[in-house]
């Protein structure tokens, strides 16, 4: 008995060691930097939670955290509503579906700073995909600078983004559609169940975990989002497609607040935290209420 505790100490030893020292140790660091008014030379000045306030109190911030917002909102509801639809079209007998399952998974197969470059050239004015395919239609009208006209940037990297991540979700709900019994479908098929009833009654209920899982997915890489927005944007034209994971850079590299910029991580921090709590509880509220 002592033999095996021994055992699984030492197995999960070298993983706890790890994850205090590249996670819990890092993430302390942060909670205390941002107590300081520090430029990351020279010695640091205690100013309590001065960084907090000022970010409270701060346009940018405040337009960064709004930005994150809507990412959010609409980064657990297209991706994965248009990952289930795709993977529950893809997974019946379609003539080519292979072709077409390879066609959605290109995007998740490449990185984010490709999947940005990519999207510039889309958005290109002159002779962008975009722009050309609105020309060819005859909306010439609508064509413009994408990612140069502050009411349009943000939606624009939000597009790009939830270009890969829908891919994501439908790789996960076309392996969760593997483990939904056909024999269910015949049965209530059998009983009179029209394709829409066995799509709400039967599989978005077993799909359920997958769901938690997307989502979870979705708002983690919405959160941590800054590559595709530093290569699309970097966060402009006036800050418009700023989030607070690019504000948090632009305030610690560009300006040197390093004080400031992890009170923006650990803001950044405690709103994963609120997000994914409060989905959790909901997704075990509504699995108490509908089994």
């Amino acid at each position: 008995m002592r033999t095996n505790r021994f055992a699984l100490f030492t197995m999960a030893a070298g993983p706890l060691a790890l994850y205090f020292v590249f996670v819990l140790f890092p993430l302390a660091q942060s909670a205390v930097v941002s107590t300081w008014n520090w430029s990351g030379l020279g010695e640091a000045t205690p100013i309590g939670l001065d960084n907090y306030v000022r970010a409270f109190n701060d346009p940018l911030f405040i337009g960064a955290f709004r930005n994150t917002a809507l990412w959010l909102i609409i980064a657990v509801t297209v991706p994965t509503v248009a990952g289930l639809g795709l993977a529950v079209l893809l997974d019946r007998p379609l003539r080519g579906s292979r072709v077409y399952k390879s066609m959605f998974y290109l995007p998740i197969t490449l990185s984010l700073v490709v999947v940005g470059q990519v999207w510039v050239w889309i958005y290109q004015p002159d002779w962008g995909l975009l722009n050309t395919a609105l020309r060819a239609i005859g909306l010439e009208d609508l064509t413009q600078a994408w990612l140069g006209n502050p009411n349009t940037s943000l939606m624009a990297v939000i597009v790009a983004w939830a270009w890969q991540q829908t891919a994501l979700s439908l790789i996960l709900y076309l392996a969760a559609l593997t483990t939904v019994p056909t024999v269910l479908l015949e049965a209530a098929s059998i009983d009179g169940a029209n394709p829409w009833q066995q799509f709400r009654r039967i599989i978005v209920p077993l799909l359920r975990p997958a769901t938690v899982v997307v989502i979870s997915l979705a708002v983690i890489n919405t959160l941590k989002g800054f590559d595709i927005v530093f290569v699309l944007t970097k966060g402009g034209p006036f800050h418009t497609s700023e989030n607070l994971a690019m504000f948090m850079y632009s305030e610690t590299f560009f300006k040197y607040q390093m004080g400031y910029g992890a009170a923006v991580a650990m803001a950044l921090f405690v709103l994963a935290i609120i997000v994914i709590v409060m989905y959790f509880r909901q997704s075990r509220v509504s699995e108490r209420l509908y089994g």
